[in-house]
């Protein structure tokens, strides 16, 4: 029995790794201010899961949330770009150009992202942002758990169990009406720094 749970314990450790405990930051109200962004599109939630490559473990999730404004829940994340000001695990500013980043920065040789999207009534969006705004700092390996229990309290998301393995929310989120899933292949170097490196030298660039 023992062994069992030390078994337990190890497979769940290395499942979470990619959700790392990371110190929270607060940007101030004016840096928010500088980047809210409002998407045209219907209201929605998508889900990002980072898979491992190699083993097949969800590794980190996220979600991004349009409502009144776009942003991504990052729960215990660790990608920090100049332009997405994050206050709380909550990052700001998701244009198109910085959710594609979003996206192709955690897909690389090591990882893939699967990304779940399901369209919500404009009540159900906004009350995601409250929640998501309401949740942060998120402990390390809290990041799938974090995003169940903010579902949880949506209409029409009740039914979402606790849990801490990304890739076990992901298969709850499948099994909901109206979730459309693709998957993103990249052959990018591990390191995210490069990417977000290149990424803010081509704002600095354009900036010019």
């Amino acid at each position: 029995m023992q062994r069992r749970v030390f078994l337990t314990a190890a497979l769940a450790t290395t499942a979470l790794a990619g959700c790392g405990s990371t110190p929270g930051e607060y940007a101030t109200d004016e840096e928010i201010a500088q980047y809210i962004y409002r998407h045209d599109g219907p209201p929605a939630l998508t889900f990002f899961t980072m898979v491992n490559n190699r083993s097949g473990a969800g590794a980190h999730a996220s979600m991004m949330i349009n409502a009144s404004q776009r942003v991504v829940f990052d729960p215990a994340g660790s990608l920090k770009v100049n332009v997405m000001p994050e206050r709380n695990d909550v990052l700001y500013g998701i244009t198109p150009r910085v959710a594609e980043f979003y996206e192709r920065a955690h897909a690389r040789e090591t990882y893939h992202v699967v990304i779940q999207r399901i369209e919500v009534t404009a009540e159900v969006a906004e009350k995601a942002l409250q929640l998501a705004q309401q949740a942060g700092p998120v402990a390390g390996s809290q990041c799938a758990a974090s995003i169940a229990k903010l579902l949880q309290q949506l209409p029409g998301f009740e039914g979402i169990r606790n849990t801490l393995f990304p890739n076990n929310l992901r298969e709850q989120i499948a099994a909901l009406p109206g979730v459309s899933e693709r998957v993103l292949y990249e052959d990018d170097a591990d390191d995210k720094g490069l990417a977000t490196a290149a990424f803010e030298a081509a704002n600095a660039d354009q900036t010019q």
